[in-house]
C-alpha cells in the first residue's frame, strides 16, 4: 500500500453526527472557538474535520471535562458561508475525503487540532443486478423530494446533493447511510469500511428490515 499524505493542524469539529463523503452538512455555528475556525478555514478555503462524538456533548459546557470522538472523520469543505447577525454564522459543507487521527492536541480555547493521514477514497463500483433495488428505492425517494420541494417551496435544500451517481455502491450506500435512522456506532462503522460493496450489502438489509425495500 502506498502512504497516504499528511494533514498537520487540521482544525476538528466534533458532531453527535457522521460525515460521509459527498454528503452535504448545513451547521449553525454560535460558539467562539467555532466561529474564529471558521472564519479562517474559509478565508484560506482550507477543509476542517468532521468527528463523531463518543463522548461529551456538540456545545462545550461549563465544568465539562473534554470531548472524545472516533478516530476516523471525513474533511468537510465550506460551499456556502452566512452570518445573519454578530456571533453566528450558518455555513453548508461538503464531505470530501476521510482521514485517520494520528495525535490530537486541546488548544487552550477549546478547539482540537489533529495530525491526519487521508484513508484512500472508495473505489468507483458498478452495483451488482441483487443489490439494484438499494438504487431505485434511492432513485424514488429522490424524486419524491423534488416533487415535494417543487410543490412547496422551490428554495428548499434537498438533503442529498447532486451530481446523483444511482449506479455507484459506494455513493448510493453512503447517501442510505445518511438517511436511514441508526445509532450513531453503527454509522461510524459503516462510514470505515474500506469496501464499498460490503457497505452496500449491510445497507441493503438494514432497508430490509425497515421496510423501505422489499
Amino acid at each position: 500500500m502506498t502512504t497516504q499524505p499528511l494533514l498537520h493542524s487540521l482544525p476538528l469539529f466534533p458532531l453527535g453526527t457522521v460525515l460521509f463523503p459527498g454528503g452535504l452538512l448545513p451547521l449553525r455555528i454560535f460558539e467562539v472557538r467555532y466561529l474564529d475556525m471558521i472564519g479562517k478555514c474559509r478565508k484560506a478555503d482550507v477543509p476542517f474535520g468532521v468527528v463523531s462524538l463518543t463522548s461529551g456533548s456538540e456545545v462545550r459546557k461549563a465544568g465539562a471535562g473534554a470531548e472524545s470522538f472516533a478516530t476516523m472523520g471525513t474533511l468537510a469543505h465550506i460551499r456556502e458561508f452566512e452570518s445573519p447577525q454578530s456571533g453566528l454564522l450558518q455555513i453548508e459543507s461538503v464531505g470530501t475525503q476521510r482521514f485517520r487521527i494520528r495525535d490530537t492536541e486541546l488548544q487552550k480555547h477549546g478547539l482540537w487540532v489533529a495530525e491526519v493521514e487521508a484513508v484512500a477514497d472508495d473505489i468507483a463500483m458498478e452495483i451488482p443486478d441483487d443489490l439494484k433495488h438499494t438504487s431505485t428505492a434511492l432513485r424514488r425517494l429522490i424524486d419524491t423530494l423534488e416533487e415535494r420541494r417543487r410543490a412547496q417551496d422551490e428554495s428548499a435544500r434537498l438533503p442529498i446533493g447532486e451530481p446523483y451517481q444511482l449506479d455507484d455502491c459506494g455513493w448510493v450506500a453512503n447517501r442510505w447511510c445518511e438517511l436511514v435512522p441508526m445509532q450513531l456506532q453503527l454509522r461510524q462503522r459503516l462510514m470505515t469500511l474500506d469496501s464499498p460493496l460490503m457497505r452496500l450489502e449491510l445497507v441493503s438489509d438494514l432497508l430490509a428490515r425497515t421496510g423501505i425495500t422489499e
